[in-house]
């Protein structure tokens, strides 16, 4: 059956394409992969805020919590409590080098399945957890399955998503990150009443949107793209037919079999990311995921209710200011998923980098004038804290947080895409674990100058927003070369050596 035709996209009059129900069901049921990693974002959080769960696991940070003296800043400052976390992160930056070699080999389809398997392992060990070896080796599976997930499920949508409306449906994943995550704040606020056992349900609740992403994985497409690199050309021009909605793909083939050709040549991925024309790709792929994880976002969603309870919101208040929070998360992402195909990745990532710039540097004032070590902080205070972080998370949703998804499985040339997300993945998880480790005992010894950090990062990442980053709205994914890498003004310089070679080797007369 053909698949119906949602909407013609018009971005390149070469590659007629619309946008099907097919691409649609496709890009949704990937994107799951996200609400896995949003769902486990936002639990964590929330479960290391119960007492039934420090009680059980981290004693002595229950004993701290309660002290009537405890310096506000310093509640939570314990390394195996900061490694609950952040454990999962160093699981995914191995699991993500796996994933790219199994995303080239075996395909993208296979490789979202095996991060479910690890996200439904990894839920069931978290949830019959009896120790913190216990704990941590369930940790360590989710860890593997984020790796896995987000190596394969933005190069999946990326490369089955026409070019116009590629930016919206990669923004799925992203979506469903912060619907993860505004589900886990509610679970989290409804188990903190189940007495003594809410946070199983809260960590075994990951197994649901894994069991979602299994069974719908069985019934997605291969990528064209997939296909045709490992020796399935036939199948591979039978599915970009299906996914395009239209017979006159011939131009579109000839670049992918073109791309996929230059892939072959160029046998060793990795060796070949390290090449002189390989570096604007590879230092913006990977600088974005720092700047992501450097924005303060996962301060915010990872310890929301740890860091609203500092600011002396009760238990229950805190989790529902975090519920807040992943509301506006939720919300603001839907702005991306709308705008980015229409104003351009360039423009959002700017103006977001000037709002959270405002919003984080007027918390840190709040903080270092009305939050002192042992007091409580005002009320009226403390509503202007989170409306600020609001303001704050509304910016980073509708820009850094999925453009630094989308940007890097958009920009790599086949030939070094797998490797080259890799990195950009791999960077990603490097700077959470960084944040995640760091943040409480961060928040301990500097206190709300914490807040002035992160300024700092947003100052840097919104400059270099402005002069370094091209914009890649509607470029088709196997052109970003020549129509994006090569017309840059600061990074055309890098391909000045590739394009004499090519000159010299046209010039040179064929032999008798």
């Amino acid at each position: 059956m053909a698949p119906m035709v949602i909407a013609k996209s018009g971005g390149d009059p070469e590659f007629p394409a619309k946008l099907t129900t097919q691409v649609i069901v496709c890009s949704v049921i990937a994107a799951f992969g996200g609400l896995m990693f949003g769902y486990d974002i936002g639990i964590s959080g929330g479960v290391t805020s119960m007492d039934d769960f420090l009680i059980r696991f981290f004693p002595a940070v229950y004993a701290k919590k309660h002290q009537v003296k405890e310096n506000n800043y310093c509640k939570y400052n314990n390394q195996y409590l900061q490694l609950f976390t952040s454990s999962l992160y160093l699981a995914a930056i191995v699991a993500s080098f796996f994933a790219s070699k199994a995303c080239k080999k075996f395909g993208r389809k296979p490789t979202i399945q095996a991060a479910s398997i690890f996200f439904v392992a990894g839920a069931i060990l978290n949830t019959a957890a009896k120790d913190i070896g216990m704990l941590i080796a369930g940790r360590l599976c989710l860890g593997a399955g984020v790796g896995f997930g987000n190596q394969a499920v933005p190069l999946f949508i990326s490369e089955i998503a026409p070019a116009k409306h590629r930016g919206g449906l990669n923004i799925c994943f992203q979506f469903l990150i912060t619907v993860g995550i505004l589900c886990a704040n509610l679970i989290n606020y409804g188990t903190s009443r189940l007495h003594p056992n809410g946070w199983r349900v809260s960590l075994g609740g990951a197994a649901v949107p894994a069991l979602f992403l299994l069974i719908g994985s069985i019934i997605i497409v291969e990528t064209p793209t997939s296909l045709v690199e490992r020796g399935k050309k036939d199948k591979g021009l039978e599915t970009l037919k299906k996914i395009r909605g239209v017979d006159n793909v011939d131009k579109e083939f000839e670049e992918l079999l073109h791309a996929t050709e230059l892939a072959k040549q160029a046998k060793h991925s990795f060796r070949n990311l390290m090449k002189r024309s390989s570096r604007p790709q590879l230092i913006c792929g990977t600088i974005l995921q720092v700047f992501q994880q450097f924005t303060g976002i996962n301060v915010i969603m990872f310890y929301a209710p740890v860091l609203f309870q500092t600011m002396g919101f009760g238990g229950d208040a805190s989790l529902l200011s975090a519920v807040v929070t992943g509301l506006v998360n939720v919300l603001s992402t839907l702005v991306a998923i709308f705008t980015v195909d229409k104003i351009g990745r360039k423009k959002l990532l700017v103006e977001a980098a000037i709002q959270m710039l405002i919003a984080q540097t007027m918390v840190g004032a709040v903080l270092a004038v009305h939050l002192k070590s042992t007091n409580a902080m005002p009320s009226n205070y403390a509503i202007i804290v989170v409306i600020l972080i609001c303001l704050f998370v509304s910016g980073f949703a509708w820009s850094w947080g999925p453009l630094g998804w989308l940007i890097p499985s958009e920009i790599f040339p086949l030939e070094t895409r797998n490797a080259g997300f890799f990195f950009a993945v791999s960077m990603n998880m490097v700077c959470t674990f960084l944040v995640a480790q760091a943040f409480l005992s961060m928040l301990c010894s500097m206190r709300s100058g914490i807040f002035f950090f992160f300024v700092v990062w947003i100052i840097i990442m919104g400059t270099f927003a402005i002069f370094l980053l091209p914009e890649t709205k509607g470029i088709p994914i196997d052109e970003m070369n020549e129509r994006v890498w090569k017309k840059h003004w600061f990074w055309k310089r890098y391909f000045d050596d590739e394009d004499k070679g090519d000159v010299e080797i046209q010039a040179k007369p064929e032999e008798n």
